[in-house]
């Protein structure tokens, strides 16, 4: 029968990549409300010939192309979510969007660090009411994007990774296999989990996505928490121009904001190049692994845990035992809430079982 009907061993790899997620729509309202309030400043100072309205117009509209290209992440990645082309799905397409935010972002961080150091060098006069006023227009636009987009920092832990365990199949090859310099001669087993509960799952755990696995939901973050610091402390420096008499604040506080967004750049290209690397898991990830599947005397000898999208793990696992069991038995010892898809390879060992006592 199995020439014939396969569909039972068969599954897709979209891992609700299909679905518009919340990180998608607050990312598309705030690039929709910081374009309009970008048109809006342009407008206003061609209109009143303000200088300081059409920098900050001008300078929005940069945060404008990089939200834009995060709305376009999430766009492409669900669109493409069924394409058999990807491997594992279009998971990687957001760590490639956040990835290319984190670079404008780091971009951005040496404008503003060249912009206030010439500041330094060569100050100009400030009208300080007007400057002041855009100054705290947009920290209330930006105020209000970074209570949208909502990003949490205290969510980096396993339980935003989504468990599929279905029905399970596996399959046999017999032949001779070499693993790490050690021959285990005997049959091998290829499993790969059968996900027939897919969708509802990622459908339910909407509401829960794991926020700090979504790198291009914290590009977008960053970039409007960017621009509200810049916003925070022009006021202050502003404010200490007016009535202090300081004008080197305001250079100052550029350059101290610059270095907290290269900062906040360098985490996020640090985090989204893991994954579009293959970098491996976490030790104490798999940890749980190999805890969970080493009983008596089988023994994990190949482990590679890797992210394949949002809160989404893949691996490939060697098990080596002198009585191994099937596929999906070792399948069904791993937690539940830990991977995503699996393939479990199974060698026995030709080694003589020690006699018990």
């Amino acid at each position: 029968m199995h020439t014939t009907q396969l569909d039972d061993w068969q599954h897709d790899h979209t891992f609700g990549q299909d679905k518009v997620s919340r990180g998608e729509r607050r990312t598309l309202w705030v690039a929709l409300l910081t374009a309009v309030f970008m048109v809006v400043e342009v407008a206003a100072g061609l209109a009143y010939g303000s200088m300081a309205l059409l920098a900050d117009g001008l300078h929005m509209g940069s945060h404008a192309v990089a939200l834009g290209i995060a709305v376009a992440a999430y766009v492409y990645a669900r669109r493409r979510a069924g394409d058999e082309r990807f491997s594992f799905g279009t998971g990687k397409v957001n760590a490639l969007g956040g990835y290319t935010g984190a670079l404008l972002l780091a971009l951005f961080a040496v404008m503003m660090a060249w912009e206030s150091v010439d500041r330094f060098r060569n100050p100009v006069p400030i009208v300080f009411n007007q400057a002041i006023a855009v100054a705290v227009l947009g920290l209330l636009v930006n105020g209000i994007s970074v209570a949208v987009l909502g990003v949490h920092h205290d969510h980096g832990h396993d339980h935003g990774q989504h468990g599929h365990h279905g029905r399970e199949h596996h399959d046999y090859e017999h032949h001779d296999h070499e693993h790490h310099g050690h021959e285990h001669h005997g049959y091998e087993h290829h499993d790969h989990e059968h996900h027939d509960h897919e969708h509802r799952d990622h459908e339910h755990h909407d509401h829960a996505q794991d926020e700090h696995h979504d790198h291009n939901l914290r590009a977008a973050y960053f970039h409007v928490l960017a621009d509200a610091l810049t916003s925070l402390t022009a006021i202050f420096a502003l404010l200490g121009g007016k009535y202090f008499g300081q004008a080197w604040l305001d250079p100052a506080m550029g350059i101290v904001g610059s270095l907290l967004v290269a900062r906040w750049s360098w985490g996020l290209i640090r985090q989204s190049s893991k994954v579009l690397l293959d970098h491996q898991e976490p030790q104490h990830v798999r940890q749980r692994v190999r805890a969970a599947l080493e009983v008596d005397d089988d023994r994990v000898v190949d482990l590679h845990v890797w992210s394949i999208g949002p809160g989404v793990r893949a691996a490939t696992i060697a098990v080596v035992a002198h009585e191994p069991v099937t596929p999906a038995e070792y399948k069904a010892r791993i937690p539940e809430n830990l991977l995503h898809h699996v393939t479990v390879e199974v060698n026995r060992c030709p080694g003589v079982v020690a006699a018990t006592p």
